[in-house]
């Protein structure tokens, strides 16, 4: 059983882009945990401020961006007052990051070797490089690559396999939290699925936290214990799998769903299709920032912004229809069941 304390803790995050068109908040006051041993998928359309909050949990936004606010605790520290020395220490030791095209993260003119004893002695500068080969040998073989392979270049690897090596690279240093980044996009379902079911074993074995960062809300109900759900940069629903999955509460939530194609024949239903757009997030709607779009919304959406509420034991909802306020009124959700 995972242990259900948080290794990370966000508290109220925002990451900020200077633009043009003045700041833009690709992550607003965001705020929830990555518990040990757990797998959390976090789900939306692109541009919803995923990716960013996932390298923002490394420290690696980058100009013109720039974390405006909040904390970033791992184990109680945060990891926004870490030093160059500390935060080198932190990034592979403590925390990594699987890239969507791994061809791009890795390099070309070095082997699969190169890049696992390069990762252990940048950390060990005392480990000599025949105990490091055999600590990667052993490593690999649980990652279902021959040692063969030790001497290939990337270009010469499958996807899967770079994804494996990628992997191989966060836990060589036995990190405490995985950040997977889209890290199936690239392959074809065989490909994927077997990739998933290597997580979730990792997982298992290892003790590690991942964070699937996917836009493949079908994809997190196969691997994840949890789910939190982004909309134009904001947290819009957390909770466990079964339950959210089960009974959405968030109108996006539940038009997602709405949207994932089954094998359920009924030509009477057609596929959902969630109405107008993600909002341009240098100008982003007052209040809710989903009121535009929802089918549900009432006046207080576009006027007041909700707090995150926990709806349910565990199941926590940004939605003014599980909050009390002065205008509160039944509504019946016109989304797809």
């Amino acid at each position: 059983m995972n242990d259900t304390s948080p290794l990370v803790q966000i508290r109220d995050l925002s990451v900020t882009y200077k633009t043009r068109l003045g700041d833009t908040s690709a992550v607003d006051k965001v705020s929830f945990d990555i518990r040990h041993g757990e797998i959390l998928g976090l789900v939306g359309e692109s541009g919803c401020g995923k990716s960013t909050l996932g390298k923002a949990l490394l420290r690696m936004i980058m100009p013109p961006g720039r974390i405006s606010a909040g904390q970033i605790l791992f184990n109680g520290e945060d990891i926004l007052t870490f030093d160059d020395k500390r935060l080198r220490d932190y990034r592979g030791r403590q925390a990594s990051m699987i890239f969507q095209d791994p061809m791009t993260s890795l390099n070309p003119v070095q082997t699969v070797e190169q890049h696992l004893v390069e990762a252990i002695q940048v950390h060990e500068a005392q480990t000599q490089t025949p105990d490091a080969t055999g600590r990667i040998k052993t490593l690999l073989e649980r990652l279902g690559i021959m040692q063969s392979r030790l001497a290939s270049y990337p270009h010469q690897l499958s996807g899967g396999m770079r994804q494996r090596v990628m992997i191989g690279l966060g836990l060589v240093l036995n990190a405490g939290l995985i950040i997977a980044d889209e890290a199936t996009t690239s392959l074809d379902v065989i490909v994927e699925a077997k990739l998933v079911d290597q997580l979730r074993e990792i997982r298992d074995e290892f003790g590690v936290s991942i964070l699937a960062i996917t836009h493949n809300i079908a994809l997190v109900a196969e691997m994840a214990d949890r789910v939190a759900v982004m909309y134009a940069g904001n947290l819009v629903e957390l909770g466990e799998v079964s339950r959210i999955f089960d009974r959405p509460l968030h109108p996006y939530t539940q038009g997602l769903l709405a949207s994932v194609p089954t094998t359920e024949i009924n030509e009477r239903k057609e596929l959902y299709k969630m109405p107008g757009e993600p909002p341009n997030l240098a100008r982003p709607p007052s209040g809710c920032r989903f009121h535009p779009r929802c089918p549900a919304a009432m006046s207080i959406c576009s006027r007041h912004r909700p707090g995150l509420n926990e709806a349910a034991p565990g199941h926590w909802v940004h939605c003014w229809l599980y909050q009390d306020h002065p205008e509160k009124e039944e509504k019946t959700l016109k989304v797809a069941a």
